[in-house]
């Protein structure tokens, strides 16, 4: 049979048993980790493949400082428990894929050795159906070697084989002479047969032989290749146990620190509460401050416009007197001359009848003047409506020189992590920088220290607060938090681009970074909007 013949053929039931047993203890005891995994419903199935591995665990890195970020107002070792926590979430998909990897090498390598098993049986067989062969045809050979050999002796002990001549003069008759010589012819053909015969199984034997050292060299190296892909197979189980290891390692710590999590839960949450509670006092705090110097810049325009229009009225009635006053000057001058122009007249006519010797004339009656109307100039046209104030007016620019971290707006709660507030997320209610500590912090606008204080804002540190003042109908204030050092204090009024203190990582910060927050109108709003 040809050795890559092996369709029908199988292994002995023995082996494939010992390969069943194997393979069951690695899949059972990678079942029942991938079930616990599965109960613990953390989110995360899908397989990671090695060249995304970087990709993920920078993406990771970035995740994991963003959890502690939105958690930096609880304490260090919460936080850090809470990153933790959300390291071994994400590292477990990549684990499993490990695991399922390893798996997979081990399912190959056994394939493997089961092939090569059967291929050793295989050429086995046909070792052992050329070894009959060989027995079967030396066999035979020995028993032609024993034809020719009583025919070599019968043909010495009767002198050789008879030739023509000798027969002929031996015969005693025609029939004897015919008789011999069937019998020579009939020796002669049984003992070239034989040579025949034994030449062809001498070259089947030989073929055999060379069949057989063949055989025997691919047993030899089947066999090397079976003790290979043993060692291989035990490698691929030895890793996958250790990956399985790994599985259950993290699967073990996730449980365990959800476990310690969820225990400190009521007491993270009444924490939560407090700085939430404190967050809110602050806010109120400064939003009242706004509040108060929006609504002096109110009055102060209010009466700014009463003022103004006071002088408009007060200048539109000396306008309107001076006008009256002009125009009864006027009447009075156009009516002395049209008096004085009826008296010349008088005068004229008298003077002529006189010269005549008549009699004198009636006064001339002056020429009765139309009143002079007043020349009152209209009053200025109200100034045109104001465009909308734009909260950028205020001309702010980066407080610090590095990339932005982490944005503004709402957090959904991480997969896999306790919702301690209760809401589904949380409101990331400025922007981070991330710089190192020690990077300088610069005005972004002119304005006025409010607030230059440590750990009024429970976890938030070394802080300071500018206010802006009113813009457009806008006020506007800056916090920052988390500093080394303050350059500045309360009621001190700072320049655009003035030092006023240092990055760093005060407070509950798990590292360097600036929280920078913009309060506009009393209301917390994207920094990115003003910058």
């Amino acid at each position: 049979m040809p050795l890559s013949a092996r369709e029908h053929v199988r292994p002995p039931a023995a082996w494939w048993a010992r390969q069943d047993k194997r393979a069951f203890v690695v899949r059972g005891t990678a079942g029942s980790s991938i079930a616990l995994v599965v109960a613990l419903a953390l989110g995360f199935t899908t397989p990671v493949v090695a060249d995304e591995l970087d990709d993920r665990r920078s993406a990771l890195e970035n995740e994991v400082a963003e959890v502690q970020q939105s958690m930096e107002y609880l304490d260090s070792d919460i936080a850090e428990t809470i990153g933790a926590l959300k390291t071994y979430q994400a590292e477990l998909p990549a684990a499993q894929q490990s695991l399922a990897d390893a798996q997979g090498k081990v399912e190959a390598a056994t394939g493997e050795v089961g092939a090569l098993a059967v291929r050793v049986e295989l050429a086995q067989e046909t070792r052992n159906k050329i070894t009959e062969e060989l027995r079967a045809d030396r066999q035979e050979m020995d028993e032609t070697r024993e034809v020719i050999g009583q025919i070599a002796t019968e043909a010495y002990k009767n002198g050789g084989i008879p030739t023509n001549v000798s027969l002929l003069l031996g015969a005693e008759g025609v029939e004897d002479f015919t008789e011999s010589m069937d019998m020579v012819d009939q020796a002669l053909r049984s003992q070239n047969a034989a040579m025949q015969r034994l030449s062809e199984q001498n070259a089947t034997n030989a073929n055999s032989q060379a069949r057989l050292e063949a055989v025997e060299a691919e047993i030899t190296e089947l066999k090397e290749k079976a003790d290979t892909a043993l060692a291989a197979e035990q490698a691929a189980r030895d890793q996958a146990a250790s990956e399985k290891a790994k599985v259950d390692k993290l699967v073990a710590d996730t449980s365990a620190l959800s476990a310690t999590l969820q225990k400190q839960k009521p007491v993270i949450e009444a924490k939560l509460a407090g700085v939430e509670q404190a967050q809110q006092q602050v806010n109120a705090d400064i939003a009242e401050r706004q509040r108060r110097l929006i609504e002096e810049a109110r009055k102060a325009e209010e009466a700014r416009q009463k003022a103004e229009e006071a002088h408009q009225k007060a200048e539109q009635a000396r306008l309107r007197a001076e006008a009256e006053a002009a125009a009864a000057a006027e009447q009075a001058r156009l009516q002395a001359e049209a008096e004085a122009a009826a008296a010349a007249e008088t005068a004229r006519r008298k003077a002529e009848a006189e010269a005549a010797n008549r009699p004198a004339p009636a006064p001339v009656q002056p020429q009765i003047v139309e009143p002079v109307a007043p020349v009152i100039p209209e009053p200025p046209a109200p100034a045109p409506a104001e465009p909308a104030p734009d909260p950028r007016g205020f001309g702010l620019n980066s407080p610090v020189s590095g990339p932005i971290s982490s944005g503004f707006g709402w957090r959904p709660t991480p997969v896999g992590t306790i919702d301690f507030n209760g809401t589904g997320g949380y409101m990331h209610t400025g922007i981070d920088y991330g710089v190192g500590c020690g990077t300088p912090l610069y005005a972004p606008a002119a304005g006025e220290v409010w607030y230059a204080d440590s750990n009024v804002l429970p976890g938030a540190g070394n802080r300071i607060v500018l206010n802006h003042g009113v813009v457009g109908g806008n006020v506007l204030a800056t916090n920052y938090y988390h500093l080394t050092s303050l350059l500045v204090s309360a009621g001190q009024r700072v320049s655009a681009g003035q030092l006023i203190g240092y990055t760093g990582t005060t407070g509950n910060s798990t590292g360097c970074h600036l929280h920078f927050e913009t309060m506009l109108n009393g209301t917390l709003v994207d920094p990115m909007g003003l910058l």
